[in-house]
C-alpha cells in the first residue's frame, strides 16, 4: 500500500502531463526532439507523450504589424517618409515553424517589416509614381499592388498577408524648412500678381473717371458760356432800348456808374480838369451838355 501511492501520483502526473488543451485562437505543433511529429490546428484537447513531446502553440488570429516609418523618393525627387502597417496572420504553421525556428513570432515579424520596407520602397519609387499620386485617392491601387507582392514574398514564411495601408506620410524634417519657404514664395508671388493686377485696374477706372470729369466740365463750361454770352446779348439789347428811348437818361446812368466806379474810399488819386466832361453831371443835374444848349436858345 505505501508503494502503492507514489505510483497512483506519477500515473496521474503522466496522464495529466500528456494531456494539452488548444484554444479556438491558436495552432499548436507537437514536436520530439525538435522534429514536427503532429499538428493540432482544430481547438479541443490533443495528447503528446510527456518529457518527450513538446507542444508549441502559435496565434490563428489576424494580427497587426506596425512598421516603422522608412523614407522613400517618388519619381519627381519629392523625397517622403511612410509610415505603413500591415494586417497578416499565419496560414501554415509547419511552414512557419521551419521558416522561423525557435525565433518565433518575433523573428517573422522582423523579416516580414524587411519585406514589407522594401516593396513599399520598390512600388512608391517606380517610374510614373510621383508625390501626388501618392496623396491622392490613387494610392489605393499602390496599396494594392504592395500587398500582392509582399504576400507573394512571405509566403515562404508561412504567412498570408491581408493588406498593406499607409498610416502617415510626411515629409523629412530637413525638407520641412524648404517647403514652407518655397509655399510662401509662391503664395508671396500671387499676392504680387493680385495687387498689380488690383492697381492696374484701379489705374483704368481712374483715368476713366478723370476722363468723366474732364468732359463734364468742359461741357458744363461751354454751356455756362453759352448761357452767358446769351445773358449779355441781351443786357446790351436792354441797354441799347434804353438808350434809343431817352439818350439823356442813358448818359446820366453812365455818369452815375463812372462816378460809382472811380469816387470809392482809399488812398488813390484823381486828377483832372475842374471843367471835364466827368463832372458834367455833378455842376447840374441836366449836364454840362443840357445847360449849354439852353442858354444857346
Amino acid at each position: 500500500m505505501r508503494f502503492l501511492i507514489p505510483i497512483v501520483v506519477l500515473a496521474f502526473v503522466g496522464v495529466f502531463s500528456s494531456i494539452f488543451i488548444v484554444d479556438e485562437r491558436e495552432k499548436a505543433l507537437v514536436l520530439q526532439f525538435g522534429q514536427i511529429v503532429r499538428v493540432k490546428e482544430e481547438p479541443g484537447l490533443g495528447f503528446k507523450i510527456p518529457l518527450i513531446q513538446e507542444v508549441v502553440r502559435y496565434d490563428d488570429r489576424i494580427l497587426a504589424l506596425d512598421t516603422q516609418p522608412t523614407e522613400v523618393t517618388p519619381s519627381d525627387d519629392r523625397r517622403l517618409v511612410v509610415d505603413s502597417f500591415a494586417r497578416y496572420r499565419i496560414s501554415d504553421v509547419v511552414q512557419f515553424r521551419q521558416a522561423v525556428g525557435v525565433g518565433g513570432l518575433r523573428q517573422a515579424e522582423e523579416r516580414l517589416e524587411s519585406i514589407l520596407n522594401a516593396q513599399v520602397r520598390a512600388v512608391l519609387g517606380s517610374d510614373g509614381v510621383t508625390s501626388n499620386t501618392i496623396l491622392s485617392p490613387e494610392r489605393t491601387v499602390l496599396m494594392q499592388r504592395i500587398t500582392e507582392q509582399t504576400q507573394r514574398l512571405a509566403q515562404p514564411l508561412g504567412l498570408e498577408v491581408l493588406d498593406v495601408r499607409l498610416k502617415q506620410t510626411a515629409l523629412p524634417r530637413q525638407n520641412l524648412a524648404a517647403t514652407f519657404d518655397r509655399m510662401r514664395a509662391e503664395r508671396e508671388r500671387e499676392a504680387t500678381d493680385e495687387r498689380a493686377r488690383g492697381n492696374e485696374a484701379a489705374q483704368r477706372v481712374r483715368a476713366q473717371a478723370d476722363r468723366t470729369v474732364v468732359e463734364l466740365v468742359s461741357d458744363a463750361q461751354r454751356q455756362a458760356e453759352i448761357v452767358r454770352g446769351e445773358a449779355d446779348a441781351r443786357r446790351n439789347a436792354i441797354f441799347a432800348d434804353a438808350f434809343g428811348q431817352d439818350e439823356e437818361f442813358f448818359e446820366f446812368y453812365r455818369s452815375l456808374t463812372a462816378y460809382d466806379r472811380a469816387l470809392q474810399g482809399g488812398n488813390s488819386s484823381m486828377v483832372m480838369s475842374p471843367d471835364s466832361e466827368f463832372f458834367n453831371y455833378l455842376k447840374s443835374p441836366s449836364g454840362a451838355a443840357a445847360d449849354a444848349a439852353a442858354q444857346g436858345n
